[in-house]
């Protein structure tokens, strides 16, 4: 069992940076791939960013170039850098955990999941 804890979120101007950690619990995070999806409002979950357990991550187009996620499994969290923002990066933050070997692009696949964390980017 894995519990999310992200933060970092706000308000923040078109331009500008902001960085999300996620906290997890438990001895066995170096195990998890971790992810970050996130929600628009009227909109589904999207996938934004993951990295697997040995530091291999891949991105959404969207935030491709812009966002870094990165991991330290010394302190059990994972971190989003998100530079460069734009008014249609806002939505809820959510950070996700799989257990299983490889990386994913599917929300289906992540069994932890966090509370979320709200983005709001002004024009």
């Amino acid at each position: 069992q894995v519990q999310l804890v992200e933060s970092g979120g706000g308000l923040v101007q078109a331009g500008g940076s902001l960085r999300l950690s996620c906290a997890a619990s438990g001895r066995t995070f170096s195990s998890y791939a971790m992810a970050w999806f996130r929600q628009a409002p009227g909109k589904e979950r999207d996938f934004v960013a993951a990295i697997s357990r040995i530091g291999s991550s891949t991105y959404a187009n969207s935030v491709k170039g812009r966002f870094t996620i990165s991991r330290d499994n010394a302190e059990n969290t994972v971190y989003l850098q998100m530079n460069s923002l734009k008014p249609e990066d806002t939505a809820v933050y959510y950070c996700a955990a799989d257990p299983r070997p490889g990386l994913s692009l599917w929300e289906h696949m992540y069994d932890y999941w966090g509370q979320g964390t709200q983005v709001t980017v002004s024009s």
